[in-house]
């Protein structure tokens, strides 16, 4: 008597990436179910054809499906796209955070909300193209670096609970780009030479700016004042939402040394400004940690720790604290430590956890 085949729903983008990944676990012998997120609200000003969540996607996805000889299916997820992504994307820049709604998005939906589609659909596991690598153990799941440097996305999926883990599959974590691509063409897939995003799928252009200003209207922005880190008034701005750590282009100018912002007061609506050396930190907080390792890290422990997705990492020290909040002690300062953003520590090339950077002491007394 054969062994019941296992069930898997793929996340389908309309990617080369997500793509392959149907052939791989097509020929890995599981029985594959193609699902693409309709994601892109009404007022949404983004639904070009390059777009992850936009019609063509869709389209793309569907003739692959279609190709690879696998059911596909269109889920809406507009409505809690927009709830738990998009309101966050806007509610962290009001807040004077940098936000990171991939991490975001890859928790509450594509390995939140969508577990419940899989299971409708008698679904064992969830797939994506993601260039991670994840090591199903005993009643564990071991999230590694995937082997290309250039593509790895682990960093996107440190706050992935082990409930989470160990029903995700992510194929293309050993491989490398080319070899992607490669397939791709061998199987006379359209995508194989389709361009990847490198922007937030629901912002043109990658514009922020414009489109908290379409999103929220200009009423919305919270304006104030811009100062020096001596304290000193320099100019007026039309919202802390215009703002990021380590912003230089659009400040006002009348300094002799370059200018960036070093600090967002939300409590005030202040802009902080200084230079470039105001921006170094060699320690931070983190909250709303998540260990993905089954022990927490030991004082002392050589780790190293990725302050934003295009980081390299660098040594630090971690001390779990209480309230779920852990101190980062980097071995060596880091310039533009953004508050908002995630920050995530490995031991070598494992994922032993992460949270999200708090905002440091304000620069300037109110």
């Amino acid at each position: 008597m054969s062994l019941k085949r296992k069930r898997v729903l793929l996340g389908m983008s309309g990617g080369v990436d997500s793509s392959v990944t149907g052939y791989l676990l097509r020929e890995q012998d599981y029985d594959v179910v193609g699902v693409t997120m309709k994601v892109w609200p009404q007022d949404c000003i983004s639904r070009a054809e390059d777009k992850c969540c936009g019609p063509q996607a869709v389209a793309d996805a569907r003739a692959v499906a279609h190709s690879l000889g696998i059911p596909h299916y269109v889920v809406d997820e507009a409505d809690l796209f927009e709830r738990t992504v998009i309101d966050y994307f806007t509610s962290e820049y009001q807040a004077g955070r940098t936000p990171n709604p991939c991490v975001m998005c890859n928790e509450k939906l594509k390995f939140g909300n969508l577990w419940g589609k899989a299971e409708a659909l008698g679904c064992d596991y969830i797939a994506t193209g993601h260039y991670a690598i994840i090591d199903h153990q005993a009643g564990h799941a071991v999230l590694r670096k995937g082997v290309d440097p250039r593509k790895d996305q682990s960093y996107f999926l440190f706050s992935l609970r082990q409930p989470q883990l160990q029903r995700a599959l992510t194929p293309l974590g050993p491989m490398q780009k080319p070899e992607i691509r490669k397939i791709a063409h061998s199987l006379g897939l359209k995508v194989a030479d389709k361009v990847d995003s490198q922007e937030i799928c629901f912002v043109p252009g990658n514009d922020y700016k414009a489109f908290l200003r379409s999103h929220l209207g200009e009423k919305e922005f919270h304006r104030g004042e811009i100062y020096d880190v001596a304290g000193n008034f320099v100019a007026e701005h039309d919202g802390i939402e215009l703002f990021t750590i380590g912003q230089r282009k659009g400040l006002p100018g009348g300094s002799l040394r370059p200018r960036y912002v070093v600090d967002l007061d939300p409590e005030t609506n202040r802009v902080i400004v200084g230079d470039a050396d105001d921006l170094v930190c060699d320690e931070f907080e983190i909250d709303r940690t998540n260990w993905i390792a089954r022990e927490r890290p030991a004082e002392g422990a050589d780790l190293t720790v990725k302050i934003r997705y295009s980081h390299p990492g660098t040594r630090a020290t971690v001390t779990p604290l209480e309230n779920n909040r852990a101190r980062i002690r980097l071995h060596e300062p880091q310039r533009a430590v953004t508050p908002g953003q995630a920050a995530v520590i490995y031991h070598g090339d494992v994922v032993v956890g992460g949270g999200w950077i708090c905002r440091r002491e304000a620069l300037v007394p109110a």
